[in-house]
């Protein structure tokens, strides 16, 4: 018996149906689904301190249990001292049953721990199917220890999906079960 996670059951048992009645879709292959999820961490002053961009390396591989990548700047500007080539930012991509672990763990564990949390904004789509979340913290996940972070920085989550346009998009987020403000759409 192999592994799989919940969410991945639940999108396949009772998600696809939900959004084929929900949008009349004919097939079951026309229901949107979740591609990949992107996250994505600016370290603005990693320019002036090197193992900025180590530490950074190192929480992203915790939090998503996945070996991150540096990103370098592609230009020289001059005003923020900045050297094309120079490690800028950290950057992972998840796939498969990672993203659905990921995303359970952001649902259930991560972002309940945010401080007055209310829910997530809904403004975040693209017009394309996309949704971006800022998370001002990367605290808020419990693989990361706090006596260690030498620097609190946000971070971006991008859901990537098939959905046509934004409505379909959000109700499939909506089904995983991401906690949107203004359930209304």
């Amino acid at each position: 018996m192999s592994y799989s996670p919940a969410l991945k059951a639940k999108y396949r048992n009772e998600i696809v149906k939900s959004l084929q009645g929900e949008f009349n879709y004919k097939s079951i292959m026309e229901v949107p689904k979740l591609q990949k999820i992107c996250l994505n961490q600016g370290i603005g002053a990693a320019v002036s301190d090197k193992k900025m961009i180590d530490a950074a390396i190192a929480e992203m591989a915790l939090i998503s249990g996945q070996k991150p990548v540096a990103t370098k700047s592609k230009k020289d500007i001059s005003n923020f001292k900045l050297r094309k080539g120079v490690p800028i930012g950290v950057r992972v991509t998840l796939r498969g049953d990672k993203m659905y672990e990921f995303l359970e763990r952001l649902i259930n564990v991560a972002l309940p721990r945010i401080r007055d949390f209310r829910g997530i904004n809904d403004k975040g789509f693209d017009g394309h199917g996309n949704y971006t979340l800022g998370v001002t913290e990367q605290i808020i996940f419990p693989e990361i220890n706090i006596d260690k972070v030498s620097k609190i920085m946000g971070m971006d989550i991008t859901f990537v999906t098939n959905a046509p346009n934004d409505k379909e998009a959000f109700a499939l987020l909506k089904e995983f079960g991401l906690p949107f403000k203004n359930q209304k759409k």
